[in-house]
């Protein structure tokens, strides 16, 4: 079975092997399960799972989605279910023990990055206050993820050598111990809302897939999309982004600035990886010119 190059990572760990090894096993199981058809080429853009064009059994087309049994994840199915197809994909079906989704495929299928920058904005615009609904358990609080990047920032850094100054690890903890505790209005968020997690459809313009769900203020759902660089990596478009999104959303400025400083940090290593594009946004978000 083809594995594509985004899933190359998952060969580096013992996990990782064994839930490529399950992989084709899986896959046949749910096209039986849920009688599939014309299962095609794994999706190239797919990260943290393996996604494949399907048809049901009626023609409809749809994606399998087989995930890596990542905590990000977890509640993914939930939230689209809570979404239940408003601003986001429809789930179809779901399998939790095969960690397996079936959901609605966007056709054309055409990334949010493709657009021109403030084109693509004004969508953003449109979409994050649909998806911004009042939620509660089992979904994990904002301030519950954020103790544990709290926790882990600091291990991770002395782990990957220190590959930034310490400045801008103290920076994003001093601006978690003030953030948490503030928060507005909780509602659904999506930590990985990023240019390549939109895509053009025909039911609705854009829709939302792949969600890595919490519950927080709504100052921090523009963050993926402030960080991402989809659309364009530089200190102008950062701070380009930031200003339309938190003025045009209604949102406090600084919070969001705060929320993407922090959740920049916290994701700018990844096991023993680490983003150099990431550090150098949060960066540009502390320089006095932003």
């Amino acid at each position: 079975m083809e594995i594509p190059e985004s899933l190359r990572w998952t060969e580096q760990t013992p996990a990782g092997r064994a839930w490529r090894a399950a992989l084709p096993g899986r896959l046949a199981e749910c096209v039986e399960r849920w009688e599939l058809r014309a299962v095609g080429r794994p999706f190239g853009y797919a990260f943290a799972s393996l996604a494949v064009p399907v048809e049901l059994p009626d023609g409809t087309a749809a994606v399998l989605k087989l995930q890596y049994p990542d905590e990000d994840s977890v509640h993914e199915a939930t939230a689209l279910a809570h979404w239940a197809g408003r601003g986001a994909i429809r789930l179809l079906a779901h399998d939790p023990e095969r960690r397996a989704l079936l959901v609605e495929r966007c056709l054309p299928g055409t990334p949010l990055y493709e657009l021109p920058l403030d084109a693509a904005l004004d969508a953003v615009v449109e979409l994050l206050p649909r998806l911004g609904v009042p939620a509660g358990p089992p979904f994990t609080p904002l301030a519950q993820e954020a103790a544990g990047w709290a926790e882990r920032m600091p291990a991770n850094w002395d782990r990957a050598n220190r590959p930034y100054e310490r400045r801008l690890l103290d920076v994003a903890l001093g601006l978690l111990a003030d953030l948490v505790p503030s928060q507005g209005e909780q509602v659904l968020v999506n930590q990985d809302l990023h240019a390549g997690n939109v895509l053009r459809a025909g039911r609705e313009p854009w829709l939302a897939i792949d969600p890595k769900p919490l519950v927080g203020e709504r100052e921090f759902a523009p963050v993926p999309m402030v960080r991402g660089a989809e659309l364009g990596h530089s200190p102008a478009a950062v701070r380009h982004r930031l200003d339309r999104l938190s003025a045009e959303l209604g949102l406090d400025r600084e919070r969001v600035r705060g929320w993407t400083i922090v959740h920049t940090t916290a994701w700018s290593i990844g096991g023993d990886q680490v983003f150099p594009g990431n550090i150098e946004v949060v960066r540009w978000l502390l320089t006095d010119s932003l």
